[in-house]
């Protein structure tokens, strides 16, 4: 699913106003912030994504956070970056504080998903986590990236100290239950799902 900014000013996610917060987000996490502001009737929450390939590239979150917080701080009694550290060793964390806005807490959305608390206490050092997300664009954000279908030799040098492929769900999906089975078959891992819901996202942003 691509959102852009001309999609969400038409349904009326990007329009300030006094007492209105933006959700500076992950666009990988755009389909499910929706689903929790519409069944929370979060009406106050404004939502701007970033690209979701940003997955791929954690250097380039902090500078496109700089940026858009910048652009609209003028815009909003509030700003709230809807990523945790993302593989940014801190530097979101610390450009947040700088910047004077919050952030989701933890260390990637994997664990905020199942919920921080849960996630830690898991200890899963040999687990691949899916998300939905991760599911549906499992070529474009793993396979494809990763040159596997080029070059299969390299799934057991990317792959070869993992036991298991972890899909934590957020919606109830059929069809994406399959499909993350393939995918943990294509990567010659063991399948478990985990439903998850939206876990600390949640609470995060109904606290807002």
């Amino acid at each position: 699913m691509t959102i852009t900014d001309a999609t969400l000013t038409q349904h009326g996610f990007l329009a300030s106003g006094a007492g209105r917060v933006l959700l500076l987000a992950c666009g990988a996490l755009a389909r499910e912030i929706l689903a929790v502001k519409d069944a929370g009737g979060l009406d106050h929450l404004d939502l701007q994504c970033l690209p979701a390939i940003y997955h791929n590239h954690p250097e380039k979150i902090v500078p496109a956070i700089e940026v858009a917080v910048t652009k609209h701080r003028d815009d909003y009694d509030k700003i709230f970056v809807v990523y945790a550290d993302c593989g940014t060793g801190g530097q979101l964390f610390e450009k947040c504080k700088e910047l004077g806005v919050s952030m989701v807490e933890g260390p990637h959305c994997y664990s905020f998903f199942e919920t921080n608390a849960v996630f830690e206490s898991r200890d899963e050092m040999t687990a691949f986590y899916l998300t939905d997300f991760l599911v549906r664009q499992f070529d474009a954000f793993v396979w494809d990236p990763l040159g596997l279908g080029r070059h299969p030799a390299l799934r057991d040098m990317y792959f070869g100290n993992y036991t298991k492929l972890v899909y934590q769900a957020q919606t109830d999906n059929a069809d994406l239950q399959a499909k993350a089975q393939v995918c943990a078959d294509r990567l010659g891992l063991t399948y478990e799902y985990r439903f998850t819901g939206y876990g600390d996202l949640e609470t995060s942003l109904a606290a807002l």
